[in-house]
């Protein structure tokens, strides 16, 4: 498995991204990723880096996301997991079909769109993750009007294909995003 190292990785997201809230959002999947792998008892590198990378050529290349990334991770020899969840996190754009066929692939789903409403909600209400109350992310989230760009039928296929209940991933969100703080 030819992955960047954790220290090598940021480096690398920094590289290929230059907008702040784009590797903001990097680093918030990829701490959710890891509080899943966590979890479930699988590779905390491999689902961080996933997390961290998985819109490393959104900014370049938007309309073909993510399909110059799968070039670049099959390039530098990414594991085929990884290369998965990050084609399937795209399912339903830009002409992307391929469903998610891993617990990876599940996680990467509910975490990315997921981690966009903790951001608009942090946005309004500037608290640390760890004060946020579940029932009110879940209300936002309901609202169909708060951060309306967000995907909210990927969020659920994503907790679906998790195997957890919506309930139950934000509050693991708010667990694990609260390491963003702990660690800065």
């Amino acid at each position: 498995m030819a992955l960047p190292t954790r220290d090598e990785a940021p480096a690398l997201l920094d590289q290929y991204v230059k907008d702040e809230y784009q590797r903001h959002h990097g680093r918030m999947v990829g701490t959710a990723m890891e509080g899943y792998a966590e979890l479930f008892g699988e590779d905390k590198d491999l689902w961080y880096l996933t997390g961290l990378l998985h819109d490393i050529d959104f900014e370049q290349h938007p309309t073909e996301h993510p399909g110059q990334s799968l070039k670049w991770f099959r390039e530098w020899g990414y594991p085929e997991e990884l290369i998965h969840a990050v084609e399937a996190h795209a399912y339903g754009h830009n002409g992307f079909t391929t469903l998610p066929q891993s617990k990876l692939a599940a996680a990467l789903i509910a975490c990315d769109e997921m981690s966009g409403i903790f951001y608009a909600y942090r946005k309004i209400n500037p608290i640390p993750y760890a004060q946020m109350k579940a029932g009110s992310i879940k209300k936002r989230l309901d609202e169909k009007n708060f951060a309306a760009k967000i995907d909210r039928p990927t969020i659920y296929r994503g907790v679906e294909a998790l195997g957890v209940t919506l309930e139950d991933h934000v509050a693991n969100m708010i667990r694990f995003l609260s390491r963003l703080e702990a660690s800065s």
